[in-house]
């Protein structure tokens, strides 16, 4: 229910005063505002600039492993590369908001955004030519911290020094002001990052409590999130504005609502802020706040997020001399921490894609769900270092189910996006239940997979009707078929297990349907119009965004897009010379793409493109044809030249954290080429020795010997002390704890997972 209704009822209004009663001591209590440590453990090599530059797109600011809160400053600049609000190149800040986006190729959020200032009042941002004629600050690399929970940077328009810090669901600021009789705070709900508001509100409570929320449109299309906002100093003036008009009264509501709060302040004087979020009502944004952040002790929240942080962190323990490597893998590491984030409140609230609140719900509701990236590696990854959060996404997908209809495809704050071919919710869900991830209904996930499955939307219907989807009735028609293979084939792995073999073998059938759109007269990945016709013009090179055959690549690209049945391909091939052949061309083939390619086909080593997410596993085929030693060259290459700790560290978007897992998985030796068969390929390690501390209680260590740039080829493995020759790994394997000890050579050895029976499968 909106605030503005409830605002009008007595219900309301008691819980609203209840809330704020119980908070009101907060206010008058002294605040601590010493300057929080320098991070201590492993976040001290987390460097949180790696990706804002080039086409990075990652998140800058504070906030904690998997928080609803990403606190952090929003730029003047708008376009591609701002997606998150921030981005390496530019020099403006129009203010501090309490959402952003990780490393995602369209922009949202950017809620409840907060400006400090001095002089006169501006109301709006300004622009790049004019920055003065609005609130926006020019601000200096030299002048700006970043580290894990803690952002610092100084606006010199106004000589306002800035330190942010956050827990789950709330949102810290401490500004520390000049000498001035006239400071302001400029709340700015007409602001966001790439949205519309439709309806704003703030309302003041008291002399130190604000509340309200915004209501907004953009990728998703109907984002509400409420909000509290509680002042440590009290608030000596309020001015209220809907846009540029001023507004009478305590409260205001309009689709661009502003507040101003105004201030003597002394030298050096320091104002916290708190800002809690809610996606149910403002009564639980205040309730978060006391749950979460009880007390003004600004250095404490930002000690408690490092150390969050060091807990996340410190589940893989990695050695090596190389500094920058274990800068690259940290940041790597907290990277795919950002998101999934929570969307609920902390007494278990959370309001459903349908749009009703859901009270006190037994796990931990989550969203933004980038399926289509990460379900290839950062998923896998979370259940080695995450299991018990790995239950609380598939359960928060299963609820998305029940409410919508179907699963998530691209679930952005409680709004199905349908952005991206596929289902990528399908291998996700199916690696859960097949690795025993506890917590998880797995007759409930295969009712919710298969009615997913069955409906006729996004060329379903063509699957289920002709085997593949006609090239003349949608647009990505190959992308959007061969994703559904892969998804078919994970849902048929359940089936499997549940023991129901006639839809085992309805979906098993369903899962080659990527053969369809292999042509065997030039051996690509080619749309198909009819039985008999295939797309013509046609160029494996060319690509053509939003208008052709495959989602961000070309034909190059996605002809190997058949992680879960390698085999099948490889006897599309005619054998494992001409697959072979093919993939050596992959990397070395070079051409123009045309005018209309996607600005996501990056890192492109020949047609390789490692900067987007469908090219991620095809460095690892070689390990299925009994070559790991080409892996070993090409995974080594991208890991040392693709991979940087600069701001453009980052070859293309972060997308929610798919990128790093490739590196944090990769660096340690292996990657899951099939998202949901419980193995992972090996590749060549970089680290002297590896732990995985897993949550079992158990540890996995991988210790190599002899390593270094050129010793990059593996020579032997010891799996406790026993001779292992598999090119894999199982994931049972690493979850029953052990040392796998790897000898690396400087040159491919002649033995090891080159016999057909140690080489890597689809099936084990």
């Amino acid at each position: 229910m909106r605030l503005s209704s409830l605002h009008s009822t007595v219900n309301y209004l008691s819980s609203l005063t209840l809330a704020v009663g119980l908070l009101l001591p907060l206010a008058g209590r002294s605040q601590s505002t010493t300057v929080p440590k320098a991070a201590t453990g492993l976040t001290r090599y987390v460097d949180p600039f790696i990706g804002t530059g080039f086409h990075g797109h990652v998140f800058m600011g504070a906030n904690v492993p998997f928080g609803a809160v990403q606190l952090g400053p929003t730029q003047m600049s708008q376009g591609w590369d701002w997606c998150s609000g921030y981005h390496y190149s530019d020099s403006l800040i129009v203010g501090f908001a309490h959402t952003h986006l990780n490393g995602t190729g369209i922009g949202d959020l950017g809620d409840v955004q907060i400006m400090p200032t001095t002089g006169p009042v501006k109301l709006s941002r300004g622009n790049t030519k004019d920055s003065q004629s609005g609130y926006a600050s020019r601000f200096s690399h030299t002048q700006e911290t970043a580290r894990p929970g803690y952002y610092a940077v100084k606006l010199q328009r106004y000589n306002i020094d800035v330190a942010l810090t956050a827990t789950e669901r709330v949102g810290l600021h401490q500004y520390t002001f000049p000498r001035s009789s006239d400071a302001h705070i400029v709340i700015d709900l007409g602001e966001g990052v790439g949205d519309r508001p439709i309806e704003t509100y703030l309302e003041k409570l008291n002399d130190s409590t604000l509340v309200g929320y915004r209501f907004s449109k953009g990728w998703a299309p109907d984002q509400r999130l409420y909000f509290a906002i509680i002042f440590a100093k009290p608030i000596q003036q309020l001015a209220l504005y809907t846009d540029q008009t001023p507004a009478t009264g305590t409260s205001a509501k309009s689709n661009r609502v502003k507040g101003v709060v105004s201030f003597a302040t002394q030298a050096n004087e320091k104002v916290l802020v708190k800002v809690g979020i809610s996606p149910v009502s403002s009564v639980n944004a205040l309730a978060n706040i006391r749950a979460e952040l009880p007390h003004w002790n600004f250095a404490k929240v930002a000690q408690d997020a490092d150390a969050a942080w060091n807990r996340e962190l410190n589940k893989i323990s990695v050695k090596t001399k190389d500094q920058n490597r274990l800068k690259i893998f940290y940041t790597a590491l907290f990277h795919t921490q950002v998101a999934p984030s929570l969307f609920n409140d902390h007494n278990g609230d959370y309001r459903g894609t349908d749009k009703q609140v859901y009270p006190k719900a037994s796990f931990k509701n989550m969203t933004t769900f980038s399926l289509w990236d990460t379900y290839r590696s950062a998923h896998p990854l979370f259940t080695l270092t995450q299991p018990r959060r790995v239950a609380d996404m598939i359960n928060s997908m299963l609820a998305i189910f029940d409410q919508q209809g179907k699963l998530p495809v691209w679930h952005l704050v409680g709004n199905e996006t349908n952005t991206m071919p596929g289902n990528g919710a399908m291998p996700v869900i199916a690696d859960a239940c097949l690795k025993g991830i506890a917590g998880i209904d797995v007759n409930r996930a295969f009712n919710a997979m298969k009615t997913s499955a069955m409906l006729d939307e996004r060329g379903l219907k063509f699957v289920k009707s002709t085997g593949y989807i006609p090239a003349d009735t949608l647009v990505e028609s190959v992308a959007r078929g061969l994703e559904y293979a892969i998804d078919d084939w994970a849902l048929a792995q359940v089936a499997k297990k549940l023991g129901k073999e006639t839809d085992y073998a309805y979906f098993s059938k369903r899962a080659k349907a990527y053969q369809q759109y292999f042509d065997p007269k030039i051996r690509f990945m080619r749309g198909r119009v009819s039985d008999n016709e295939r797309r013509t013009p046609f160029s494996p090179l060319v690509s053509r965004h939003m208008k052709d055959d495959f989602a961000e690549g070309n034909s190059w690209q996605y002809t190997w897009l058949v992680p879960h049945d390698v085999e099948g391909l490889i006897s599309l091939f005619s054998g494992e010379k001409a697959f072979t052949q093919k993939l050596d061309s992959l990397f070395v083939v070079h051409g123009d793409m045309g005018s209309e390619a996607s600005n996501d086909i990056t890192g492109l080593i020949g047609q390789y493109a490692h900067g987007n997410e469908p090219s991620h596993h095809i460095t690892y085929l070689y390990g299925y044809v009994g070559q790991p030693w080409k892996t070993a060259d090409k995974v080594r290459y991208i890991l040392d030249s693709l991979y940087t700790t600069r701001p453009d560290g980052l070859i293309g978007n972060e997308d929610v954290g798919q990128m790093s897992a490739w590196y944090v998985l990769s660096a340690m030796g292996f990657y899951p080429v099939n998202p949901a068969n419980g193995a992972y390929v090996f590749g060549s390690p970089v680290f002297d020795d590896v732990t995985l501390n897993l949550e079992n209680g158990k540890s996995f260590q991988i210790k190599t010997v002899n390593n270094s740039a050129r010793n990059r080829y593996i020579k032997r493995i010891l799996l406790n002390g026993k001779p292992y020759t598999n090119a894999y790994l199982l994931h049972q394997t690493i979850l029953n704890g052990g040392t796998l000890t790897i000898d690396m050579d400087n040159k491919p050895s002649a033995s090891w997972g080159i016999r057909p029976e140690d080489r890597a499968r689809s099936v084990y």
